[in-house]
């Protein structure tokens, strides 16, 4: 159990640092420092933002993967990644970018998701 709470934990952390670093850039704009900002520099804040994620990814895989004494298998460290990644997403989504709204067909999307992870477990 210890090490399905640590791969899930580094994986919600590991994605937090992500989506700081694919969609945090869209909001700077609204901060005085970046407004003269060029691509390049954007896209390096955005790498050294994404260094973390991998900080953080790796040992979560390493860790959680069967072959290496972990709990999950491949398919399911790849599809609990992807769902820890739509919530961390959802979550930054309706606390940073205000103006975008979560509809029902984006929860009806999620829900198919929860499926995902239901047959990607199911034995």
């Amino acid at each position: 159990m210890g090490k399905v709470i640590l791969t899930t934990g580094l994986l919600i952390l590991s994605n937090t640092f992500m989506t700081l670093a694919w969609y945090g850039h869209l909001k700077f704009k609204d901060m005085n420092w970046s407004q003269n900002l060029g691509l390049i520099s954007i896209i390096l804040i955005s790498w050294g933002i994404a260094f973390f994620e991998y900080v953080l990814q790796v040992p979560a895989n390493r860790m959680g993967f069967k072959e290496n004494g972990g709990p999950f298998n491949l398919w399911q460290l790849k599809v609990i990644q992807e769902v820890i990644s739509l919530s961390v997403f959802t979550v930054f989504a309706i606390f940073v970018f205000k103006n975008e709204t979560l509809r029902t067909n984006h929860l009806i999307g999620f829900g198919f998701l929860i499926l995902a992870v239901y047959f990607i477990f199911k034995k």
